[in-house]
């Protein structure tokens, strides 16, 4: 990539517990990274849920409540994006979550219509 070059995009998106969202979000505003989109989701991995009992009946909890972190970054901040999401989010226990990264063809700001990463 020469100078003054645009750089590549990339979407982070990241399935986390709930009660980790504040630690993830001040994890990335270390390394930098400030925007983000958070969505309340249901879920299940590996882990396929649980039973719990309720009024004396058993029931089977198949979808657990988890947030969805959505962060467009330039591919030079992605490797610090991914590690501050992952060591912040980690408990060590089943359900953690998960990362996927994907590639942003374009990004434009509404307000200024700028493009790419300056949209960012």
């Amino acid at each position: 990539m020469r100078a003054g070059e645009p750089q590549q995009m990339k979407k982070l998106e990241a399935i986390i517990k709930p009660f980790k969202l504040e630690e993830v979000k001040d994890a990335l505003a270390e390394v930098g990274i400030e925007g983000m989109t958070v969505t309340e989701v249901k879920g299940f991995g590996r882990q396929k849920g649980h039973t719990e009992i309720y009024r004396g009946s058993e029931y089977t909890v198949d979808f657990l409540p988890k947030v969805k972190l959505e962060v467009a970054v330039t591919d030079g901040n992605l490797e610090a994006a991914i590690k501050a999401v992952a060591d912040s989010a980690k408990t060590g226990k089943i359900g953690d979550g998960k990362i996927f990264v994907s590639t942003i063809d374009e990004a434009i700001r509404i307000r200024t219509n700028e493009k790419g990463d300056e949209a960012v």
